[in-house]
């Protein structure tokens, strides 16, 4: 998704971090992964505490994927895009296994997170309003990622309408890697889109230490919380690296959840990102005080 790559630069002594530095629009961009096999917000808080020894860093954007929440009101599909705007009394993201046990077995989440700040809610807003006027251009950007890397194209093209299935809250995976051995009268009756591209989601985005695989459970917190997605990382950064959070959504955080839609997801929620980052205004983000260690 980059306009152009950077060579790589000398870290600073203690930043264990890997690097891809380019530019996107008017922005240079670092770009820092989790350790393969790692996650967690305790993890994506040390990946930007790294960076914030290297780089002056003045927003951030969390890109990944996350569990979607179907509901006839957010009409989520696999390869949609969230996006973590304030909403009610969050700022965009809720930590919801942080809180505490009160009588009768009630859980209370204590606490917000930081919303992000003023120039990216400004971008987000103005993206919005060009959407709704013209569309969005995501489907074009994965397909130029196609056209200029084929070998992608299997791994993090779109896997099929027919592969997109939400069963229904209370009913679990039966067994083995895919839902072939489900039973498919479960499945939840969906309106049949007229496209396949995907479309974006703004509102809260649950993030815990735990991956939430219970349909059941999902429905009760997206219910209380005004939730649309569920990831794992956002939470340990909102408070000391402001920024939003983009999540592609791989599946339904719930039992069926299985790693086939995470490409396509991975580089929707990438391709949104290089939206954003072209309306984001240059003058707003050099006036915030860089993030401290």
């Amino acid at each position: 998704m980059l306009d152009e790559m950077h060579p790589r630069l000398e870290k600073k002594p203690g930043d264990e971090n890997d690097y891809t530095l380019g530019r996107i629009g008017v922005h240079n961009v670092a770009i820092a992964c989790l350790p393969a096999g790692v996650m967690g917000k305790v993890s994506a808080a040390v990946v930007a505490t790294n960076m914030m020894q290297s780089f002056t860093v003045k927003i951030g954007l969390f890109v990944g994927i996350g569990g979607g929440v179907w509901s006839k009101r957010s009409d989520i599909r696999l390869g949609d895009v969230v996006v973590s705007q304030p909403d009610g009394q969050h700022g965009g993201v809720v930590q919801w296994d942080f809180g505490k046990m009160e009588k009768g077995g009630i859980f209370r989440r204590t606490g917000t997170l930081n919303k992000p700040p003023r120039p990216l809610l400004f971008a987000l807003q103005t993206l919005k309003t060009n959407h709704l006027m013209d569309g969005d251009g995501i489907a074009l950007q994965l397909s130029q990622m196609m056209s200029d890397r084929p070998i992608m194209a299997t791994r993090f093209g779109h896997q099929g309408v027919e592969n997109d299935r939400l069963f229904e809250a209370d009913y679990h995976h039966e067994e083995g890697e895919t839902c072939s051995k489900c039973e498919f009268g479960r499945i939840v009756s969906r309106p049949k889109r007229m496209d396949i591209g995907p479309r974006i989601h703004y509102g809260n985005i649950a993030s815990g230490d735990e991956v939430m695989k219970d349909g059941i459970t999902r429905d009760r917190i997206a219910a209380q919380e005004g939730i649309l997605c569920f990831e794992m990382e956002a939470a340990g950064l909102m408070d000391h690296f402001p920024g939003v959070v983009i999540r592609g959504v791989c599946d339904y955080a719930d039992s069926h959840k299985n790693d086939k839609w995470q490409g396509y997801a991975a580089a929707s929620a990438a391709a949104y990102a290089k939206e954003l980052l072209s309306v984001i205004d240059k003058q707003g983000v050099e006036k915030l005080i860089p993030v401290s260690k």
